[in-house]
């Protein structure tokens, strides 16, 4: 009986999260008179909010856009956190404490408090109306760093001392030996930074105006709220609907490694 109302709870709640997007990918298939009801059924489901969307704005470009950028910044991110983390968990230096006590101290900090800042080393790097300006300011990340490091400190050092007898370099210790048994954390680490970059619109609203360039994100946020939706509700949720369909189906793929993760590479001091 405690199995089954844990199971009845969990059931519940589980659908409880997953109706609103259930009810968007309905909606977004019914007629425009349909989608005031909350039943996710409908005979006359259809097209026509999608194909509105592909005719009305370059959503095909938009999508490659942020496969792009989000590709560019996750393995950015996996490449200058793994090696942070590394050089922070293993390596013995004047100031390692003090490093990542700064590291931890810019986590605090607002993105907004540096958002005009960031925005005036663009202008003065040219970089507005590039990938650049996309890319860049996120190719290192405070929260990877940390949890490489976190992870890190879990790895046997005898491990790593073999290595070293065997004539290995830091670098080799990294990425032929510690990677191949840190898939849980690169997985962890690769899906939370794919899905913020992927979800970011604020940025890329400030240093992308070229229609050509610009993110999914940013596209149908300018689709839903600039009036080129022309008040269709079905074509709105279409819109939402592309835009968060590739989120779901990469964390669906990967949440297994995820989970592992989360249970696995506590905090420890």
């Amino acid at each position: 009986m405690k199995r089954f109302w844990m199971y009845l709870i969990l059931c519940v709640t589980g659908i409880t999260f997953i109706y609103p997007f259930l009810w968007m990918l309905s909606a977004s298939l019914k007629p425009e008179m349909e989608i005031g009801n909350l039943a996710l059924w409908s005979n006359h489901f259809n097209l026509h909010s999608y194909q509105a969307v592909v005719q009305k704005i370059p959503i095909g470009r938009a999508l490659l856009n942020s496969l792009f950028v989000s590709a560019c910044v996750t393995a950015s991110v996996l490449f200058f956190g793994s090696i942070v983390g590394y050089a922070l968990s293993r390596l013995q230096f004047w100031g390692r404490n003090l490093i990542f006590g700064v590291i931890l101290f810019t986590m605090v900090i607002p993105f907004q408090i540096t958002l005009i800042p960031m925005y005036i080393l663009m202008v003065k790097f040219g970089w507005v109306d590039t990938y650049l300006s996309l890319i860049v300011p996120g190719m290192v990340s405070a929260f990877a760093i940390l949890l490489f490091r976190q992870f890190f400190l879990d790895i046997p050092q005898d491990l790593i001392d073999a290595a070293r007898i065997d004539g290995c370099n830091d670098f080799t210790i990294l990425f032929k030996i510690i990677w191949p048994i840190s898939r849980p954390v690169v997985i962890t680490v690769g899906i939370i930074t794919f899905m913020t970059s992927w979800n970011d619109v604020l940025w890329p609203l400030i240093v992308i105006r070229n229609e050509y360039l610009m993110t999914m994100p940013q596209l149908v946020t300018i689709f839903a709220v600039g009036g080129q939706a022309e008040s269709q509700l079905g074509a709105t949720l279409a819109a939402a609907t592309l835009l968060a369909v590739p989120i779901v189906l990469v964390y669906s793929f990967f949440q297994r490694y995820f989970i592992e993760s989360m249970a696995t590479s506590g905090l420890k001091g």
